[in-house]
């Protein structure tokens, strides 16, 4: 192994050296291009083992072939051809004791793994409280008492978040501790109660967290540090992950889980209103950007080995702020640029706030079209399906308004300092300065990166969807001159309609009138 040598002198290739690294959470958004970046970059590391679990009927080797056989590990099978073989899969779960781990796939990992990155956990904000702490909490927990047995252990990174401890404003790279209460008792406490009284509890028990993800992804961090004993633990705080700005590809996404979901939404017509502040900054992180730190911070704590248990908060809002409504212009201007090929209608989305004027125009934006379409479906004898998915997409947009209506200041400090630690070689190889992300042309790619991973356009359909486009857009000029005739058509018949009809009573009455004089 690279202890051999004089550790404060390793780069962070040759740290890596020789070594073998259990990764948890390996088949998510993070943990694929994790695995990835190691693989390409550290081209000495031994073997990665990564924690699955049997899915949807699937066996763990079939999981694994699947994993290894992902566009993302093209550049890899390239630049080391021999790569791939150095990934094997243990089968586990992340919400059983001892991770559900083997008796023999439990000693392989003490008398070999040297690194862990644990980034397994549920990120459904609107997760039941008990799953999320078994995900959340729970398996942290086992996963240390695991490291603590490990022979070789030199660094136990652990991916948290930074949306965590929102009740300040300021939010520096500490791990947070309610004096009123115990973490390791109210753990003991809550495993008592059934899931009925657990559930009625969970408004107090959350008080002021918007969700359980960050109520549990806080708790966990106290645990871990209050519990982690002689572990060499670090902590890394991602904001709101994004598409990769570089690597492994420019606009890299394999998924449509939050703000990508919704700016595919934006992009292809079907989203049209939300609840956000224009001038708020959001925090956006491009995927590479914590990748490369944690790979960074497991280096610096085995071969610095601080004191503590050193935060690391990967986020922008501090170093290069992006405020919602500049998103908001470089999105548009992006899907304008290249549109998608499915275009329901022309891209567009207006910000608003006011709840009543927001179900207002969600209405008449989203339900009153969805209703329409569904009737006509209907009316063709198809399955009607637009409400329906308007009602799940709202739901899950709702779980966000917290985070597009609230601004933190997450302090970045840490990175930093990392930074100053690294050679000119290392910090160009992992690069995670913040100050360096050009959001117009990041934005650019991200748009391009939905569009070729995500939504599968074919890029020869850019012409067609260009087409289309420009079609949209006649149609959203020629529907408010439309409207406005059939208003002014609808008043005119109406005013026609009152005139003769209280003309008609005006003669009926003047009759009378007059037949009596």
């Amino acid at each position: 192994m690279a202890e051999s040598k004089d550790m404060s002198q390793l780069s962070i290739g040759e740290f890596y050296g020789n070594r073998s690294i259990f990764i948890t959470g390996a088949t998510g958004f993070i943990g694929k291009v994790l695995v990835e970046k190691i693989l390409r970059c550290c081209p000495g590391v031994e073997r990665l083992y990564l924690l699955m679990r049997p899915s949807k009927g699937q066996s763990v080797d079939y999981r694994l072939r699947e994993f290894i056989q992902n566009e993302i590990f093209s550049k890899v099978k390239e630049q080391q051809p021999k790569g791939m073989e150095k990934v094997t899969a243990v089968t586990g779960d992340i919400t059983m004791p001892q991770l559900g781990l083997s008796s023999s796939d439990f000693q392989l990992l003490i008398e070999n793994v040297s690194v862990v990155f644990h980034s397994a956990a549920t990120i459904r904000f609107n997760e039941e409280l008990k799953t999320a702490l078994v995900m959340n909490v729970k398996g942290p927990m086992e996963l240390l008492e695991i490291c603590r047995k490990m022979k070789h252990l030199v660094a136990f990174v652990h991916v948290s978040t930074a949306f965590n401890n929102l009740d300040r404003e300021k939010i520096k790279e500490e791990v947070y501790y309610n004096p009123n209460v115990n973490p390791v008792k109210l753990i003991e406490y809550l495993d008592g109660l059934g899931d009925e009284t657990l559930k009625n509890m969970t408004p107090e028990l959350v008080g002021e967290c918007p969700n359980t993800y960050v109520y549990t992804k806080g708790l966990a961090e106290q645990l871990l540090e209050t519990k982690r004993g002689s572990v060499p633990l670090a902590i890394v705080r991602p904001s709101i992950v994004t598409a990769a700005e570089s690597e492994p590809f420019p606009g890299w996404v394999d998924n449509m889980n939050g703000a990508t979901g919704v700016i595919a939404g934006i992009g292809n017509g079907f989203i049209r209103v939300l609840k956000v502040k224009n001038n708020l900054v959001g925090d956006c992180i491009p995927v590479d950007y914590p990748i490369n730190l944690l790979i960074a911070v497991a280096w610096f704590i085995a071969t610095r080995r601080p004191s503590g248990v050193p935060v690391y908060s990967c986020t922008t809002v501090h170093r290069n702020p992006l405020t919602w409504g500049t998103l908001k212009h470089w999105v548009l201007q992006s899907w304008l640029k290249f549109p998608t090929k499915d275009m329901l209608w022309y891209p567009s989305v207006h910000y608003i706030t006011n709840n009543l004027s927001l179900k207002i125009n969600q209405t008449l934006f989203h339900y009153l079209p969805a209703y329409l379409m569904d009737l006509f479906m209907l009316a063709t004898g198809k399955r009607a399906k637009w409400v329906r998915l308007y009602m799940k997409a709202d739901k899950a947009i709702s779980s966000l308004e917290f985070f597009t209506t609230h601004q933190w200041r997450f302090i970045s400090d840490n990175p930093i300092h990392l930074l100053e630690e690294m050679t000119t070689k290392d910090r160009e190889m992992f690069y995670f300065d913040v100050r360096n992300i050009n959001w117009q042309s990041y934005l650019e790619n991200y748009i391009l990166g939905i569009r070729q991973f995500t939504l599968k356009d074919d890029p020869t359909t850019l012409p067609a969807a260009r087409t289309n486009l420009k079609r949209l857009y006649m149609a959203q000029l020629c529907i408010p001159l439309l409207l406005s005739i059939v208003i002014v058509f609808v008043f005119k018949s109406l005013l026609l309609s009152f005139i003769l009809y209280h003309g008609k009573t005006i003669c009926f009455v003047t009759e009378i009138f007059s037949f009596h004089i």
